[in-house]
């Protein structure tokens, strides 16, 4: 009797289990690639319009989060491309010509929801009708670290600069977390918290000619939270390469 029932169990698990990997089956199936966005551009310079659609698949039904992103391009004279970019949030795709070569580039983006508020972006070229891939600018050279006294240095490799940052207006919560004793000396070497890139934005830059993109990195002390300011830093594509234009710290604005 007891194997009976044991049998019989078996029996109903595996049928539970058989009828939720069909119903995921047939969700998952039913999770096609939708159209997001359609464009009409000129991305190839013949001065016809391309069609750029951006299409995504959302990781769940009716969810926000797409697990795939692509843009499905059909140029004026029937050629077809495809760009496949980072899993995200909300994607989209600006049409600027950042390598001056007088045809529109392709610069597509999707957010990844962390609480960084890092987009992920991808840069694409179609001059003559020939896909090609470019690069971002490269990443800062920073290293930042809070110092005796309330304060924390940043150092930024590429332009040889320093800054220094006046922490006092936080220090009750620095003493509080353990970071500096009373008198304002530090317990222990700490570093500060550098974000990757979070926002490229194509933007004129002064004394070149067309566009180039600015860049913002957050800086952050204790925790992701305790923003201390932005790397701010311009970029311009010239000779097969990004050419850095200027950096500079911000301080968050404060009402």
């Amino acid at each position: 009797m007891k194997r009976e029932y044991v049998l019989a169990l078996l029996a109903f698990l595996f049928m539970s289990m058989s009828t939720v990997a069909i119903t995921y089956a047939g969700e998952q199936a039913q999770m096609k690639d939708a159209s997001i966005h359609h464009y009409d551009e000129d991305i190839t310079g013949d001065g016809k319009k391309d069609s750029i659609v951006l299409k995504g698949m959302p990781f769940e039904k009716r969810g926000r989060y797409l697990k795939k992103i692509r843009a499905d391009i059909s140029t004026s004279d029937g050629k077809a491309f495809r760009i496949d970019y980072e899993p995200g949030y909300e994607p989209a795709l600006q049409f600027v010509d950042l390598n001056h070569d007088g045809v529109k580039d392709v610069l597509g983006f999707s957010e990844s929801g962390g609480s960084g508020g890092i987009i992920r972006y991808r840069l694409d070229t179609f001059s003559g009708g020939v896909g090609k891939s470019l690069p971002l600018p490269p990443a800062l050279k920073l290293a930042g670290k809070f110092e005796d006294v309330f304060a924390a240095s940043l150092r930024m490799e590429d332009t040889k600069s320093t800054y220094f940052i006046d922490l006092r207006k936080r220090k009750d919560d620095y003493i509080r977390l353990g970071i500096y004793q009373h008198d304002g000396t530090l317990n222990e070497p700490l570093e500060l918290m550098i974000d990757p890139v979070a926002v490229y934005k194509p933007q004129k830059v002064k004394g070149k000619k067309g566009f180039g993109l600015t860049g913002y990195q957050q800086v952050s002390g204790a925790y992701h939270a305790d923003r201390l300011g932005t790397v701010v830093s311009t970029w311009y594509f010239e000779d097969g390469k990004w050419q850095l234009i200027n950096a500079k710290w911000q301080r968050p604005h404060t009402s």
